[in-house]
């Protein structure tokens, strides 16, 4: 019954818009809900969002997706604690009453608006008022709980968190859709939450495609000083990167030039890339430690010594034994603490 009263309402006015309270640039999904309304839907859609980082040129060129940026408030750093829930609240209503100016006045009355959660607070309450003002529907994208993340700043006993859960769950509750990106989100909601929600899962937009031997090549070339510690961390990644003198533009520790062709190296790593917002539900304590019983265990196989000092785990080696067992470059990217581990 609500499917139905939202196609009803979709259409009518031909326009769309998607609000994310945070950086566009770094919110993939919402930017491919963006480019399927505008291709596959053929709505004009307008995104309300805070700049930074810029959306893929996709979104740019796209004659029907108009981007509106909000300005991000910034907390000056050093305050007291015992100041931060009053902080907390100030910031909270100059959000709201920014959301409700930009989704009632600045940008055309859509046919739906899409908002992406987490954050929940405004953004769902000024989402909802603005569909009550305009007669649109919402549809939630959940990628998260707000409150979960609140609670690990705050605590989860925090008054401020079950405010701020009774907040989320009723208005997310008030949607004319909800879509999640995993089936354990999907049963969360149903079960405790009362929201049915349908699995949308990622899929990748016609302009991600696999990196071509060349594109690989220069995009390793221009990270190696990046990837690499020469001055003090001794890892595989560094001792290669000496061989090579430091400045070899042509060579990287996948691939080299020979002459005009670009060619993979023998006995080059595997290579793992990780995103993350490195809060403490993300354990990446067991990437790392099953990093570290590989190691172990090829180190045995290997007969070598894995204790060395300064975290120098394996010498650049090019023996054919070597090789059946690939050295592996882990690169997690997304977070504050930079973070490289390298094991052989």
């Amino acid at each position: 019954m609500a499917g139905q009263k939202l196609e009803e309402k979709i259409g009518k006015r031909g326009r769309a818009a998607v609000v994310v309270l945070g950086d566009i640039g770094r919110s993939p999904r919402m930017q491919y809900h963006a480019l399927s309304l505008a291709r596959q839907a053929s709505l004009e859609v307008d995104i309300v969002a805070y700049g930074g980082s810029d959306p893929h040129a996709a979104i740019l060129e796209n004659r029907s997706i108009r981007i509106h940026k909000m300005t991000q408030l910034q907390v000056p750093h050093g305050l007291p604690k015992m100041l931060y829930p009053v902080i907390l609240l100030c910031k909270e209503l100059t959000q709201f009453f920014m959301l409700l100016w930009f989704l009632c006045y600045k940008i055309p009355a859509p046919d739906v608006f899409i908002v992406q959660n987490p954050p929940s607070v405004p953004t769902l309450v000024a989402v909802k008022w603005a569909s009550w003002l305009r007669h649109s529907a919402i549809i939630v994208d959940w990628h998260n709980f707000g409150y979960t993340l609140l609670g690990l700043s705050m605590g989860s006993s925090s008054p401020f968190v079950k405010v701020y859960r009774w907040f989320e769950k009723h208005y997310g509750k008030m949607a004319d859709g909800s879509l999640c990106v995993t089936q354990a989100m999907q049963h969360e909601l149903a079960q405790n939450w009362e929201i049915k929600a349908t699995v949308l899962y990622d899929q990748p937009p016609d302009f991600f495609h696999p990196a071509s031997l060349e594109e690989r090549h220069e995009l390793f070339c221009r990270l190696s000083k990046d990837i690499s510690h020469p001055h003090g961390f001794r890892d595989f990644v560094s001792s290669g990167y000496k061989e090579m003198g430091g400045n070899v533009v042509n060579e990287n520790i996948f691939t080299y030039q020979d002459d005009s062709d670009i060619r993979l190296k023998s006995g080059r790593p595997v290579l793992v890339v990780s995103s993350t917002s490195w809060t403490a539900d993300e354990d990446f304590g067991m990437l790392l430690e099953a990093a570290v019983m590989y190691d172990r265990r090829i180190s045995a196989i290997l007969d070598k010594d894995d204790s060395k000092e300064d975290g120098m785990v394996s010498e650049v080696s090019h023996g054919e034994k070597d090789c059946i067992y690939p050295m592996l470059l882990f690169i997690i990217t997304g977070c504050y603490e930079e973070l490289q581990v390298t094991i052989p």
